[in-house]
């Protein structure tokens, strides 16, 4: 059996670093129904799916679990998730529904994501959904009906800990030195150093087995605690080039953020390191001067680090800018006004420009009638516009 198996948490007690976020989850469960659910997300490696069992175990509830990427539309939906939140446990006091890797639900042109609304909605029962990564557009609406908790990568002391402990149960001895590199080299990620340990639990000298680094891809929130909290390094320097973002996107992120950990001379100095690295956006983009990307980065990353004196403790919640919220949901009107007006204009054999320009007129005509929005072939998304407030 696979050690992460064997010795995965039964208890509360028995989940490491993530105390805080149990105190969450529990208040979550004592105040139920006042909301249905809750997100938890992180890391790969947190103890998110985890702490869902662990849930259910300390709550005597039956659990459901389903791998969200395997319901993409609404149809497989209702066919598994609707009859497992319809029904009551027959061997225990409750039940709990496990919703995993809610964000590989990717298509919602075929309703998938509108029907897990739905269900949550309708359940009597708690739902808990795991996600790596929930900020990606298609969970915008269900961002706004969840408890979101976020687990935090687990610091490498406690993996050590875990991981000698876990030897002591096995009667083995492994050097201390080989698991000091274990635990750092896994990069919070608990599950990976399990396994790399029970890898190398059987070689004769695990001293000579070389670990290489883990290429993690860094979420923007991390990329954040390490810019603001820590005393920079050379690796400040390469943060960006893990995380899966635009450097456009990356500034707004750290303009929208820079307040809630900064105040005084170094509030001042980080703004000043930002302006400069502005300042170099826009070279870039009027002199077509690719190579100034390397300034603008050195700015935002270590020099906005390095704004301070000390390494800062605590935890912060940082913001989604306000900036690119806008302009999304300004995108997004404007492209479902767009792809309605395409429909229509085929229909009656108009140019699309004329819809375009005729669309208050039309859409008053569309909305009266639900057999038009039949026949164009609206979907549920711009079926949801039309009724929208402008």
């Amino acid at each position: 059996m696979p050690w992460t198996e064997r010795y995965r948490p039964k208890k509360f007690e028995e989940i490491k670093g993530q105390e805080e976020i149990i105190k969450k989850v529990r208040r979550f469960f004592v105040l139920f129904p006042k909301k249905k659910a809750i997100l938890l997300y992180g890391a790969p490696g947190t103890g998110k799916t985890t702490l869902a069992y662990v849930i259910a175990s300390e709550s005597n509830s039956e659990i459901f679990e389903i791998n969200a990427s395997d319901l993409r539309d609404k149809e497989r939906l209702k066919e598994i998730l609707r009859p497992a939140v319809e029904q009551k446990s027959l061997t225990k006091g409750g039940k709990v529904i496990l919703v995993d890797e809610v964000d590989g639900i990717l298509s919602s042109e075929k309703g998938g994501m509108l029907e897990l609304l739905s269900l949550i909605d309708l359940s009597p029962h708690p739902v808990i959904l795991t996600a790596n990564d929930p900020w990606g557009k298609n969970l915008v609406s269900l961002r706004r009906k969840v408890e979101m908790v976020q687990l935090k990568e687990i610091d490498y002391r406690i993996i050590k800990n875990v991981l000698f402990n876990i030897l002591k149960k096995e009667n083995l001895l492994v050097n201390n030195d080989v698991i000091t590199k274990i635990a750092v080299k896994s990069k919070g990620d608990l599950r990976a150093a399990i396994n790399d340990l029970q890898t190398i639990s059987g070689l004769e000298d695990a001293s000579l087995i070389k670990f290489d680094e883990r290429n993690k891809e860094v979420d923007i929130f991390n990329a954040l605690r390490l810019i603001f909290k820590e005393i920079p390094t050379k690796d400040t320097l390469e943060l960006f080039d893990s995380l899966n973002m635009s450097i456009d996107d990356i500034m707004l992120w750290i303009e929208e953020n820079i307040p809630a950990e900064y105040a005084g001379k170094e509030l001042a100095k980080a703004y000043d390191l930002l302006s400069k690295s502005d300042v170099f956006k826009g070279r870039i983009y009027k002199q077509q001067y690719w190579r100034f990307l390397l300034y603008e980065n050195i700015f935002l990353s270590y020099g906005i680090s390095a704004s301070k004196d000390v390494a800062k403790r605590g935890f912060t919640v940082y913001k989604k800018p306000t900036r690119i919220l806008k302009i999304w949901m300004n995108n997004q009107k404007t492209a479902r006004r767009k792809t309605i007006a395409q429909k229509y204009a085929s229909h009656v054999h108009i140019g699309e420009k004329r819809a375009m320009r005729d669309f208050p007129v039309l859409k008053t005509i569309i909305k009266s009638n639900p057999e038009i929005q039949k026949e164009i072939k609206l979907n549920e998304e711009e079926v949801e516009y039309l009724y929208q407030a402008e």
